[in-house]
């Protein structure tokens, strides 16, 4: 079946007449939700929404972790034509203040008491009229989804139904999607129906997946990326179960045991720290070594689909490569990576440990996916060949241009930028890349991620920044050197490494600080930029190292929600030890303690 909208995915689902479409753990097991009940629980939540007064075009807005509510309630805002306004449950009372006022939402749907006490914080600054919650929370100021849900119809209304197939097309707007924001206020893409279901029946065109299946959801559904696998995996009758909490993860990943995986990179680089952490020393290190060793030997195998069947790999399998994926249930078949650069080296890693990460790209304003590996063509180094719907080519500057159904409408009351990120009919992406003599798209970096040094030389962080973060003991790394006379990079530890490899020295630390401005810790980070360095050239060698203390995460402000670097806000915060270390000679690496 073709889907021309949101609504036409939710018939679906309710046609296939499943008994298993989704898993929610409800105290302490894994419930299934049929078909029915997600028809009885739109439909219910649906009449509300037009009980309260919403029509076709108001805003709703979602602020709320993975759960079937997240999808039960864009589809009962679909069925009355609505527009959905997704909010990551992270974001503080002043953000999601921001977003409320600038889209206009007239109704709200929360999660938890946590986050309905920020809309309540901020209400009065917004058009809000309603507020739904769906755990209950027993207060009088909002309405408990639970009820609302189990109000709906048992059985199909031909006549509803109708009237809800009928309400979007293709060229009617779905969602505002608010983008992080690296540099600034956010901006919200608009989204047609049409645009996300061109999308979602094209990027996995190919590849053999279905009702056998399983897919956990825990990449936050307030990004596009997460949402349009969900949109994927419903349409092709995957089962999907919801995992709020990404602590959760590897209980679910045991107990759900899944066969299809979709992660951003740090999900898989953290994946990749704990297997180097248990096999830091002794006999399990040898082992470690030894079967990175056979299976680099084996590599174009695991990346063609083929299963070696050489002694010494069977041995590294039974030894090493199995146990990485029991880590993850056991049974997954295909691993998928998106939201930011995989990066070479650790695609490589996978690979040698019997894996195989087929990498996409893509952005908010393009639905997401624009290009994608797939098991009958796949280049690692590349985020694959063009979806089948879409058109890519470079600008003369190096910048991805592309064109399609799935290129979003514009920014939401922003006219200006959504002039400026048109060439004509062309969305410029921003990022740099290439297309091969096969048709395998690569990304290099952000176009305005670019560093120019002072002496007039083009350098791509991205790629650096990579190498460097295949190190155990590197978490971060952030390349300097714009309008500079050299490069440098700022590089935050992977602390719990570094604390045990501390520990194992007899070093003694009073906190984090003090840890990174041993001379021991810098000679030792020395030595790994040293070791990135061989492998550059002369323009791009790193002169400089600082060491921070502190973590990038969201919390402090160093990354979007999506887990990109907000570059600016790094080197703000750090003005004082960037100016320090560039005024002092070059003559060597050298790691910058931070005080």
């Amino acid at each position: 079946m073709a889907l021309q909208t949101i609504n036409d995915l939710f018939f679906s689902v309710v046609d296939r007449n499943s008994e298993r479409v989704m898993l929610s753990r409800q105290s302490g097991e894994w419930k299934p939700i049929s078909s029915q009940e997600i028809y009885r629980n739109v439909m219910g939540v649906a009449s509300a929404l037009e009980k309260w007064g919403m029509k076709k075009g108001d805003r709703v807005a979602i602020l709320s972790e993975n759960r079937p509510e997240w999808t039960i309630a864009e589809f009962a805002t679909a069925v009355v034509g609505g527009v959905v306004v997704p909010i990551y449950p992270t974001q503080t009372s002043e953000q999601i203040s921001y977003m409320l006022r600038d889209s206009g939402a007239r109704l709200i749907f929360v999660s938890t008491l946590d986050q309905m006490k920020k809309v309540r914080e901020i209400q009065d600054q917004t058009a809000l009229e309603k507020s739904v919650a769906m755990d209950y929370l027993g207060v009088n100021e909002s309405h408990p989804m639970g009820r609302l849900m189990q109000e709906g119809p048992t059985a199909r209304d031909i006549e509803r139904d109708a009237r809800a197939k009928q309400i979007n097309g293709a060229d009617d707007l779905e969602t505002i999607i608010y983008t992080s924001g690296t540099t600034g206020t956010p901006k919200g893409a608009m989204l047609t129906h049409g645009n996300l279901t061109s999308n979602l029946q094209c990027s996995l065109q190919g590849t053999e997946i279905g009702p056998t299946d399983t897919y956990i959801s825990f990449l936050p559904l307030s990004h596009i990326t997460a949402r349009h696998v969900d949109y994927v995996m419903l349409h092709h009758g995957v089962v999907v179960a919801y995992c709020p909490m990404i602590d959760d993860l590897p209980r679910t990943l045991q107990e759900i045991r899944p066969t299809i995986m979709v992660g951003v990179p740090r999900v898989y680089e953290k994946m990749k720290a704990q297997v180097q952490k248990k096999a830091a020393t002794g006999l399990k290190h040898v082992i470690y070594k030894w079967g990175l060793k056979v299976g680099c030997a084996h590599r174009k195998e695991i990346l063609s689909d083929r299963q070696p069947t050489d002694w010494d790999w069977r041995l590294a399998n039974k030894l090493l490569y199995r146990k990485l994926r029991a880590a993850i249930g056991g049974r997954v078949k295909l691993f998928i990576s998106g939201g930011a650069p995989l990066g070479r080296e650790l695609g490589e890693w996978y690979a040698d440990m019997g894996i195989r990460i087929d990498e996409g790209y893509g952005l908010t304003e393009t639905s997401p996916v624009i290009a994608v590996n797939t098991p009958n063509a796949h280049k690692l180094g590349t985020v694959g060949i063009p979806l089948s719907n879409v058109e890519v080519r470079i600008a003369a500057d190096g910048e991805v241009l592309v064109k399609g159904p799935s290129i979003f409408k514009g920014y939401w009351n922003l006219p200006d930028e959504t002039r400026n990120a048109f060439d004509g009919e062309w969305f410029k992406t921003g990022d740099i890349g290439n297309i091969d003599s096969e048709g395998f798209l690569s990304i290099t970096d952000r176009k305005k991620d670019l560093i120019k040094t002072s002496g007039g030389k083009f350098i791509a962080p991205q790629p650096i920044e990579s190498m460097l973060k295949s190190y155990p003991l590197i978490a971060e790394a952030a390349l300097l050197g714009d309008r500079r006379k050299f490069p440098a990079v700022v590089i935050c530890p992977n602390f719990p490494a570094l604390e045990e490899w501390a520990s194992s020295k007899g070093l003694t630390f009073a906190n984090r600080e003090d840890l990174v401005s041993k001379p021991e810790v810098r000679t030792l980070y020395d030595g790994i930029v040293a070791g990135v360095n061989a492998e550059l050239a002369q323009f791009e060698k790193l002169k400089k190292v600082l060491l921070i203390p502190e973590e990038f995460t969201i919390a402090s402000g160093f990354l979007t929600p999506t887990m990109k670097l907000r570059r600016r806000v790094l080197e703000e915060r750090y003005r004082a030890q960037i100016e320090q270390l560039y005024s002092e000679p070059a003559s060597k690496e050298e790691v910058v303690r931070t005080s």
